[in-house]
């Protein structure tokens, strides 16, 4: 199976999970194990026809802009299903700036009933791990800087004193340095892996 049809057949399987329409990203935390390990095989497939085996060095410019998140086995992300107040998660979007080696990472969330929304962002900075020989290849060593919880509206009023109402410094793991390697690119697609084996699946985002 070719590069572009591998894609499709990833993006697909992805999409006939989601069973909301909220562009809300799909988590293993609920998935059956068959689909789960189909999504990890196609993705592996994926991976091993990867265009750009090193972005940081010859395409770091693909990286740059809005990414949506489609698919993660990430704690943090498995963690925004059970927000408070009866919050459910929509969009997730990762937004880099190769420039300045920095990224935020935005979730939306809004009650069922549209009684309140808003967001939950964490800003951090990055830069590429030196590998072995001296040079930049795929992975990235990633610091955390804060953690922002924001109310946007209440009952459709704008709330601008709770946006954000908290601000803390976000952590970082104990012990070692946060990394994720790149591990497939294209104009359109990413899938990274972090150093704690998480998984993460995004498209290139039209906002």
């Amino acid at each position: 199976m070719n590069n572009q049809l591998l894609k499709e057949k990833l993006q697909t399987t992805i999409k006939n999970i989601q069973t909301k329409n909220d562009g809300s990203p799909i988590t293993n935390l609920k998935l059956d194990k068959t689909l789960e390990q189909e999504i990890e095989q196609l993705t592996k497939d994926l991976e091993s026809l990867n265009p750009h085996p090193q972005p940081l060095l010859y395409t770091p410019n693909l990286l740059e802009g809005s990414w949506q998140l489609l698919y993660s086995t990430a704690r943090e992300i498995r963690s925004l299903d059970s927000l408070p107040l009866g919050l459910k998660i929509g969009k997730v979007y990762q937004v880099i700036n190769v420039a300045n080696k920095d990224f935020f990472n935005i979730a939306q969330v809004q009650h069922p009933r549209k009684l309140i929304s808003g967001y939950v962002k964490v800003t951090a900075s990055f830069e590429p791990a030196i590998n072995i020989s001296g040079l930049a290849d795929k992975r990235i060593n990633v610091y955390f800087d804060k953690r922002y919880l924001a109310i946007e509206k209440i009952v459709g009023i704008d709330t601008p004193k709770l946006n954000p109402f908290k601000v803390v410094k976000a952590n970082n793991p104990q012990g070692r340095v946060a990394t994720l390697d790149i591990t497939y690119l294209d104009e359109t697609l990413r899938i990274g892996r972090g150093g704690d084996e998480s998984l993460f699946i995004l498209n290139k985002a039209n906002v």
